[in-house]
């Protein structure tokens, strides 16, 4: 069954729609519903989101805290021992990481970044855009590479 084949029950009723504006022996005529004057009477009037009819609204009770860094850097991290995954002598490379879904290119915004956590087996050519020292050395210390781009 679909949307269009419903349909109401034999001998059920069906509401016709309110039909305002159509003069005032309808009962919905000259203002149709909406009253006399004020804000949501007119043209294109309503109120606004969080507005509390004059009250001070709760977004502005409410203390305000912390700092938001406009100029922060946000990168996809990952572990040296995440990279076990990979053949010896692979490139590794962001685009690569992306891929096999280690790294979430949504928190990459910026790049991606080799930390120095756990322990490496594989000579690797790793290329990211950020590396801890620890990782650098680790990498470098197997005879891979890590190459900053």
């Amino acid at each position: 069954m679909k949307l269009h084949d419903l349909k109401p029950a034999p001998g059920g009723k069906v509401k016709d729609r309110k039909r305002i504006g159509r003069g005032h022996a309808s009962g919905w005529g000259k203002t149709s519903g909406r009253g006399h004057k004020g804000l949501k009477q007119r043209s294109g009037g309503s109120v606004r989101p969080g507005f509390e009819g004059g009250q001070m609204p709760l977004f502005q009770r409410l203390p305000k805290r912390g700092f938001t860094n406009r100029f922060a850097k946000s990168y996809g991290i990952i572990n040296l021992d995440q990279l076990n995954n990979f053949e010896d002598g692979t490139e590794v490379t962001p685009e690569l990481l992306f891929e096999t879904g280690l790294v979430k290119k949504a928190k990459a915004k910026d790049g991606v970044k080799v930390l120095g956590s756990g322990e490496l087996d594989k000579k690797l050519i790793v290329k990211a855009q950020k590396f801890s020292k620890s990782a650098e050395e680790k990498i470098n210390a197997l005879g891979g590479r890590a190459e900053v781009i």
